[in-house]
């Protein structure tokens, strides 16, 4: 004895279920009717084009080279210590302030380098960069 036959557990059923579809239909309905209001209601005017990028002047770079025997050389010329600290005292007063790019030899002691950054510091240089060559 069977409750049910056997034909209507194996119908299959023909129908689309529109219940999504309509769900997602009326949620961009919603989203159109609220942006495209806010879309029209601007008013149009003709703003006049004008330009206000402030001049920048670039600062200069200092290179300062620390060749192996320890010597200064300041943008390609030699300079002795004292001469050092003296011209990047006159640098750190101009403004904007110059970059000043150490290049060390390799085989330079790192005393060397250190002193001239310690100068540096002492001047007030404040923007100090190392110079290397990229391993390849």
């Amino acid at each position: 004895m069977a409750f049910g036959t056997q034909d209507e557990a194996d119908e299959v059923m023909n129908e689309i279920n529109m219940t999504p579809l309509v769900d997602v239909m009326l949620v961009l309905l919603i989203i159109f009717i609220i942006t495209v209001p806010v879309m029209k209601h601007a008013v149009p005017v003709d703003l006049p084009r004008a330009s206000n990028q402030e001049e920048r002047v670039k600062p200069d770079t200092i290179r300062l080279s620390v060749t192996a025997d320890g010597s200064y050389h300041w943008n390609e010329s030699s300079v002795s210590d004292a001469e050092l600290e003296s011209r990047l005292r006159a640098e750190a007063l101009k403004e904007p302030q110059p970059d000043l790019h150490i290049r060390g030899d390799k085989e330079v002691r790192y005393e060397r380098v250190a002193q001239a950054m310690s100068a540096a510091q002492r001047a007030g240089v404040r923007k100090i960069g190392f110079v290397t060559d990229p391993a390849q």
